[in-house]
């Protein structure tokens, strides 16, 4: 029989998105995430003045990624745009495409771009009180569209792992731009 995991809980401060205990706190900046961006000219300049430029924060519990266990976190994307483009999240599929995946806005706003392997899109706009649902099959990431963090919760099954590869090297079809004073989904120059 397999060991009995002790019961836990977590205090989530929705206005700053500090998941207590935090046990794992990703940090992403743009010198790590500059490649993301379609507007190559716009990033390296800033990563030329501000190679530490916070991007975002994942703030999660320490457990284990298998069958059986709920994963959750926080994610905090910070305001800024790297040219026309939003501040936004890696982007990944789940390595096990067929998991899905729960999202609630607690601060801020934003937007989560979801594509499928075939490159449909959806753009879900989110703020405080949004709950929204990633069904299985779609990539995932979340952008910041506001002038404030863009906090939220996630959950999902602990055996879906994650594969960033794919996003990596082909991105998403449509990307999240600042246009007109709005957020605007727009064609991907750099997709495929």
């Amino acid at each position: 029989m397999a060991a009995i995991m002790e019961p836990f809980k977590s205090e989530i401060h929705f206005q700053s998105g500090v998941f207590s205990p935090a046990q794992v706190v990703l940090r992403r900046t743009i010198s790590q995430t500059h490649s993301l961006y379609a507007d190559a000219k716009a990033a390296q300049h800033i990563l030329a003045s501000e190679p530490d430029r916070l991007i975002y924060e994942v703030y999660t519990t320490d457990l284990p990624e298998e069958e059986g266990h709920i994963l959750h976190c926080t994610t905090v994307i910070y305001p800024g745009r790297v040219g026309e483009e939003y501040h936004m999240t890696k982007g990944h599929f789940h390595a096990r495409r067929e998991q899905g995946e729960v999202y609630l806005g607690l601060a801020g706003r934003g937007y989560l771009l979801m594509q499928t392997a075939e490159g449909d899109v959806r753009a879900l706009s989110m703020e405080t009180g949004t709950a929204a649902y990633v069904p299985p099959y779609w990539a995932h990431r979340t952008v910041n569209v506001g002038d404030e963090p863009f906090i939220f919760f996630a959950a999902w099954a602990g055996e879906a792992g994650h594969d960033y590869v794919t996003i990596e090297q082909h991105g998403f079809r449509k990307l999240i731009v600042h246009r007109n004073g709005q957020a605007e989904l727009a064609d991907n120059p750099r997709y495929g």
